[in-house]
């Protein structure tokens, strides 16, 4: 065996080993990166999806203050003859826009409950007309008909909207017992 040999081999090192660890760190860190990159982006969707529930459940708690106002038998007599009054408004006009796509409408009412958002939720109750409490009833003649037959119909609709997070809006109608 040549002892000779051995320092020229250890003197003529290239730096491939170098290389290939550059290659590998660069590796890890795109991958490092990748993952910084999903962890974030799940974080701001569990954050919106907080934010959604807590506007549902904040325009349903809304939802529910404004079908217990239009249950109640004195709210027939409230109804203005055109416009919103105190969340009350009148019969749609059907040429124009719905109410709740204005941004100048304010005949919002504010709701009593808040869940956890900055901005309490809103309603507004839309009288709608007399409805048929059973299949038929409208149909027999006004001089023969039950006086439970036809009720007044509405239509409640809640928003609830925080700035710059999520906005929801629910609607239901209802027939007044």
């Amino acid at each position: 065996m040549k002892s000779t040999n051995l320092p020229t081999r250890l003197g003529r090192q290239d730096g491939a080993s170098l290389l290939i660890v550059l290659i590998l760190l660069l590796i890890m860190t795109l991958l490092g990166l990748a993952a910084l990159r999903g962890t974030l982006l799940e974080e701001r969707m569990s954050a919106n999806l907080r934010d959604r529930s807590l506007g549902f459940q904040a325009a349903e708690a809304a939802l529910r203050e404004g079908e217990a106002l239009a249950a109640l038998a004195t709210t027939r007599a409230a109804v203005p003859a055109s416009g919103c009054s105190n969340g009350i408004c009148a019969t749609p006009d059907a040429s124009q826009p719905d109410r709740w796509l204005s941004s100048s409408f304010n005949g919002w009412r504010d709701g009593t409950t808040s869940v956890g958002q900055a901005v309490a939720p809103r309603f507004f109750i839309e009288y709608m007309g007399d409805a048929p409490t059973w299949p038929g009833c409208d149909r027999i003649d006004e001089s023969n008909r039950s006086p439970l037959c036809m009720r007044p119909r509405y239509r409640v609709t809640a928003r609830s909207q925080a700035a710059d997070r999520a906005s929801v809006l629910l609607q239901t109608n209802l027939i007044a017992q």
